[in-house]
């Protein structure tokens, strides 16, 4: 790929994945606040302002990189901070506060599958435009990123939400797979640039995408 198609695909998808991981973030501070803990508040990263979560590499140069080699644009931002033990019911409500990050997800996708429908349908614009593309790659950043963090592996959200489930002792020691979160998460931007991971994880963003084609079928209707 050329330095001019490199550009172009930073271009079309940075202010996709700034929001896409960064309102990821800030959805877990806010739920985390909703059921007690005030602590990502109180440090400053309750905001839905991505300046206030960008990670140099996970936010900006890792999803550049795996959309410039045909993978799905996977990144992450700088944690929001969650004490647990500050819930008012801490094993129970964390599967809430992490379910909350994949939960931002669809609903962004879900609002870019909204705008790429009014472009097309409503405004006329077609596949070449620059607003177009955007809200395709918005649409695929939010679908990626949801069923990526719902793999069940601490520390991505899936596993905190498995950790959540399941009965105390077995959740204890689920957890501490979180300690390798890094080893776990290099383990699998390897086993997506291998395939092992790919087929799964693009029918788990294709079914997405298919839900949000679902929910956007009256507005397609009504413009059409």
């Amino acid at each position: 790929m050329d330095i001019d198609s490199i550009i172009q695909t930073a271009t079309v998808y940075a202010i996709p994945v700034l929001f896409a991981i960064s309102l990821h973030e800030a959805a877990h501070g806010y739920v985390a606040r909703y059921f007690g803990d005030s602590t990502a508040a109180d440090l400053g990263r309750l905001s839905l302002n991505p300046a206030r979560h960008i990670h140099p590499f996970g936010t900006i140069l890792l999803p550049l990189l795996l959309a410039v080699i045909g993978l799905p644009p996977l990144g992450y931002a700088k944690p929001v901070p969650v004490d647990y033990e500050r819930l008012r019911n801490p094993k129970k409500q964390m599967a809430f506060v992490a379910a909350a990050g994949p939960g931002a997800n669809f609903a962004m996708g879900f609002g870019w599958t909204v705008l790429w429908v009014v472009l097309m349908l409503g405004l006329g614009q077609d596949r070449a435009d620059f607003f177009v593309k955007m809200a395709e790659a918005g649409v695929l950043v939010n679908a990626a990123m949801c069923v990526f963090n719902l793999i069940p592996l601490p520390p991505l959200d899936g596993g905190r939400i498995v950790t959540g489930i399941l009965p105390m002792p077995y959740a204890y020691h689920y957890a501490k797979i979180e300690r390798y979160g890094v080893v776990v998460f290099i383990a699998l931007i390897v086993m997506l640039q291998f395939g092992l991971l790919t087929g799964p994880l693009m029918e788990g963003i294709l079914f997405v995408q298919q839900m949000f084609k679902v929910m956007v079928s009256p507005l397609v209707a009504i413009l059409r």
